[in-house]
Formats: C-alpha cells, structure tokens, sequence
C-alpha cells in the first residue's frame, strides 16, 4: 500500500470518525502532504527537480467518496508544473486513485498511485 493510499484511508477515516472541521482540514492536509511528496519522489525518479516542494489545494468535497487535489510547482528551469489527482471510494478501504502531472503542458506522469512503494 503507497505511502498516499494509507493518508487517502486515514483522511476518510478521520473524517468518518470526527464530524470536526478541524479534524477535516488537518486530515485533508495530510493528503495534499503525501501527494505532494509523492510527486517530488517520482519525479526525481525520473530525474526532473523542482525548485520547491509542490504546494497543493483540495477544491470543496462533493461528496466524501471523491477527493480531489491539485498541485502547483516549477521546474529547477521555471517551466510550471500542474499536478491533478482524484481519490474515488475514497470512503472505502480500497480507493482508487489517478494522478496526471504535466510540465509545460506536456504529459510526465499518468499513474493510480504516488511515492515510494508505487507500482
């Protein structure tokens, strides 16, 4: 289980357990965190730095069972980076996660999970 799925299953969790919107915001936290992370990891695996980590933002929740985040960042040369992820069941003990990351509007990633562990 990557390192996101455990954070996506703990923020539902949470979330589920609390019904606080300080647990919420701390939990969606979590999540926009190991995103974050994760991204920096595979693109360093493909030998693509950043300038600085990738701040995330996760629009208003439809519904609990969907999770969404997008994140932002730039290249060690300035090109943008645009991170789009989506948590699906995320209510469930099995979500189905899909991320894209593109560089310049150029597609570098199109993967179901995050970070080390990914595969």
């Amino acid at each position: 289980m990557t390192a996101v799925r455990i954070v996506v299953s703990v923020v539902v969790l949470a979330l589920a357990l609390s019904g606080c919107k300080v647990m919420q915001r701390i939990s969606e936290g979590a999540y926009r965190n190991a995103v974050s992370d994760g991204v920096v990891d595979d693109l360093k695996a493909q030998g693509i730095e950043l300038r600085k980590r990738p701040e995330c933002t996760s629009p208003k929740r439809e519904t609990e069972a969907t999770v969404q985040v997008t994140c932002t960042a730039r290249t060690r040369a300035g090109e943008p980076v645009l991170v789009s992820g989506v948590a699906y069941d995320a209510d469930t003990d099995r979500p189905r996660e899909s991320y894209v990351v593109t560089i310049a509007g150029r597609e570098v990633l199109r993967q179901n999970c995050l970070g080390i562990g990914c595969g």
